[in-house]
């Protein structure tokens, strides 16, 4: 679904689509009904740094029908050692911006919407998603959106890395007594100094984070 073409029927695949995802559909496991899910799924990314991008990519390659993309940030020549989405012409470019041109270009099938969201508007978003995938570097929004996960009861992709490490977490809310990042992790008021910035981190970590994250 592109967004020239709105109205395009999400109950099929059309003959280029049925190319475009045929690896995919030669899966035995996979096949057609789950494309077709695919092109129905409302994936919210938020963050559009090292994790956001493989993410990204990849879900858009994958066929997921809407992509909902939300980051507050300019792009920054820094940005581009890890953030492979992006173009070294972009740099100066808000990221939901230059993010949604690339994924259109990409794959013209899926609807890219860049948001910038409040909390009222965090909760509508969750609510409407079917996943959501946190890839941000900030505590508070992470606290905010594991609370959205927990209170619409939207499935929740988590992950983070710094240095030469990372992880990655999947919640889900429709499980009976299933934990949320705010198990894992309780909130104590308490922010670590450490960050990409003073720390560095390796790219193809975050690559293999974020690609954890879509692969969910």
């Amino acid at each position: 679904m592109s967004n020239t073409d709105s109205s395009t029927e999400t109950t099929t695949l059309s003959d280029e689509e049925l190319l475009r995802y045929s690896r995919q559909l030669l899966l035995e496991p996979f096949g057609f009904e789950a494309q077709l899910r695919f092109k129905q799924a409302n994936v919210l990314i938020i963050g559009l740094g090292g994790l956001g991008n493989p993410a990204a990519l990849y879900l858009a390659a994958a066929g997921i029908g809407k992509l909902s993309l939300c980051d507050y940030d300019q792009l920054e020549l820094t940005n581009l050692q890890r953030q492979i989405l992006y173009r070294t012409d972009q740099v100066g470019e808000h990221k939901t911006h230059a993010a949604a041109a690339n994924l259109r270009a990409l794959n013209p099938h899926v609807q890219i919407l860049p948001e910038k969201l409040s909390q009222p508007e965090l909760d509508k978003q969750v609510a409407a998603a079917d996943m959501v995938l946190d890839c941000t570097d900030n505590l508070d929004i992470r606290y905010a959106i594991n609370a959205a996960s927990v209170k619409h009861k939207t499935p929740l992709a988590t992950a983070a890395a710094i240095g030469m490490e990372g992880h990655f977490t999947f919640f889900d809310p429709n499980q009976e007594n299933a934990p949320c990042y705010q198990c894992m992790i309780p909130d104590r008021g308490q922010r670590p100094a450490d960050n990409c910035a003073t720390n560095g981190v390796l790219g193809p970590i975050l690559g293999m984070m974020g690609s954890l994250q879509a692969q969910t």
